[in-house]
């Protein structure tokens, strides 16, 4: 579900603001809109971070793949200055190396006594090519300076390498909250002896709001959000779905505040879509094993965030290694034991019909669960007719789907009843009588929605044909690279074969799981945040609830 959101008003004394914002976050439970925070104060505290990442960076890219090095610890304000100290020796051994390439045609000679000699004898330069300036040193002097200048750099970046870089990570939380602190700061507007402040709280946490303005002596005014105010978003989906959280937060997405929470059927489906458009078990069973060293790697030190993700690819990969066995593909082949298998047969069908059927059952029942859930939270409304029409709509759209490409041999008769009871319900309520006047013209655009769920129901086809697309890749690369290992009969060449028939089988197979993702990042997440949300009403245009509270600890 969605928590409801109460608008705070807060009051206190100003000499207290930074007392009564430390108390704020220790709460850890309102919202404060901190990104219009722009003043100097801020700045300096983001510049500070500023230069810990690029610390750390400069102590990463010095070390390089360098493994036991001696490590101190350094300030970020030392380290820095060692970098700008390179940064300047780089700067005149560039200077001087250029110096040293100009006079080099010349050879080494003393500057001082070729001065004296340009002053003593007139007309020296016409007989002897001499440069049209000297340089400030004889080259064997410039060529010892060059290398005391390189055996600093050599130093500097030493010093660089042997720095501690996780002094400074452990830190940087630290930076986090004092940016936060400080837009908070500015955030608060005084009047007098008065501060004051405003954000969101979620109604579960009022109690415990309320008991902190009792004991501080703060003024406070909770109120239900006012027409026009756009309150952020808090999700609370059943703890078995809770992980999903993880996955809105990375997409960066989050229903509106009136909007529904979908996170279970987005996960459910989600898990579905994953599996079939990766559609290899063998790139599950891959994912499942990384996830579980990831699960025994971080068992010290999970965040809430890593348990969430490791959570979810656990899911995934293992729906992933389920789809491998249904199927009988893995690393595009497949087990002969398997071969015979009923789920294997039916999904092998040559002309790939049931493997369509299986997309658009998915699909339909996806966009039907979106419009008759809309139809029920609103039962008391008439309109819930309209949405349980569209569900109509929908299911009519599935059979014309697998009439048209094959699957059905034609549509039954009580499907046109179905349909044309759905159209008057879809164009009877979907809007009140008294929204006629003003709302009158959508419904002009109702044919034109209702064709367009034909689209959203073929739509779902992107799931075989991605997955197909993925296995038939991967039987290519087996080809190939058996042909390579087969080219020769040559006993004393079949290493060789073996090594390139090894190499295209991890190029192949590494390029078609990174497709594979891409694949899941651009049409699991559409089908879920497109197709489902346009039925289901969901626009994600909401922003997510972010307490002011302490990242630190």
């Amino acid at each position: 579900m969605i928590v409801k959101m109460l608008h705070l008003d807060l009051v206190c004394l100003a000499a207290e603001k930074e007392k009564t914002l430390t108390q704020l976050r220790d709460l850890g439970a309102v919202h404060l809109d901190l990104s219009s925070a722009q003043g100097a104060t801020v700045a300096a505290a983001k510049g500070a971070a500023a230069d810990a990442e690029k610390a750390v960076r400069l102590i990463l890219k010095a070390r390089g793949k360098d493994k036991g090095l001696n490590i101190h610890e350094r300030s970020v304000a030392d380290i820095l200055a060692i970098d700008a100290d390179r940064e300047t020796l780089k700067a005149a051994k560039d200077e001087l190396e250029r110096t040293i390439r100009t006079y080099e045609p010349y050879g080494d000679f003393d500057t001082e006594l070729a001065e004296r000699l340009l002053k003593d004898v007139e007309g020296l330069r016409d007989v002897v090519p001499l440069p049209e300036k000297l340089p400030p040193m004889s080259l064997s002097k410039m060529r010892e300076k060059l290398d005391r200048i390189e055996s600093r750099i050599i130093i500097d970046v030493a010093k660089l390498a042997g720095s501690d870089e996780k002094a400074i990570l452990k830190k940087y939380p630290a930076l986090a909250d004092k940016i936060a602190f400080e837009e908070a700061k500015e955030l608060v507007g005084e009047q007098g002896e008065l501060a004051y402040v405003s954000g969101w709280i979620p109604e579960p946490a009022r109690g415990k709001f309320a008991a902190a303005v009792h004991e501080n002596g703060w003024g406070a005014l909770l109120r239900e959000p006012a027409d026009g105010e756009i309150p952020p978003t808090l999700i609370d989906p059943p703890k078995l779905f809770r992980p999903v959280t993880a996955l809105f937060s990375g997409l960066g997405i989050a229903p509106a505040y009136t909007e529904s929470d979908v996170s279970v059927p987005f996960f459910c489906y989600f898990t579905i879509f994953f599996a079939m458009l990766v559609g290899d078990g063998g790139y599950g069973a891959l994912i499942l094993a990384l996830t579980i060293f990831g699960w025994f790697k971080t068992r010290n030190q999970r965040t809430l965030v890593a348990k969430s993700w490791l959570t979810l690819l656990t899911v995934f990969s293992s729906a992933t290694v389920l789809w491998g066995l249904l199927s009988n593909t893995w690393f595009g082949a497949g087990i002969p034991w398997c071969a015979d298998w009923p789920t294997v047969k039916w999904l092998a069908d040559p002309s790939y019909k049931n493997m369509m059927l299986l997309c658009f059952t998915i699909g339909v029942s996806h966009l039907m669960i979106a419009r008759i859930w809309t139809g029920i939270t609103i039962i008391n409304d008439r309109r819930c007719l309209a949405q349980f029409g569209w569900a109509g709509v929908v299911l009519f759209m599935y059979l014309v789907t697998n009439s048209i490409v094959g699957i059905f041999s034609g549509i039954p008769t009580w499907a046109f009843w179905m349909f044309g009871v759905s159209l008057v319900l879809v164009f009877g309520f979907t809007l009140k009588g008294d929204e006629l006047k003003t709302r009158g013209v959508e419904l002009g655009m109702l044919p034109l929605n209702i064709m367009s769920a034909l689209g959203d129901v073929i739509s779902y086809v992107r799931l075989f044909a991605v997955g197909l697309a993925s296995v038939k890749v991967a039987e290519n690369f087996n080809d190939m690279a058996l042909s390579i290992f087969n080219c020769t009969d040559m006993v004393w060449l079949k290493p060789v074969t073996a090594i390139g028939m090894i190499l295209v089988l991890l190029i192949g197979h590494g390029l078609n799981f990174a497709m594979a993702g891409l694949s899941i990042l651009v049409h699991a997440v559409r089908l879920n945040t497109l197709e489902f949300s346009n039925h289901k009403g969901v626009t994600w245009a909401g922003y997510a609830f972010s307490p002011f509270r302490k990242t630190s600890t």
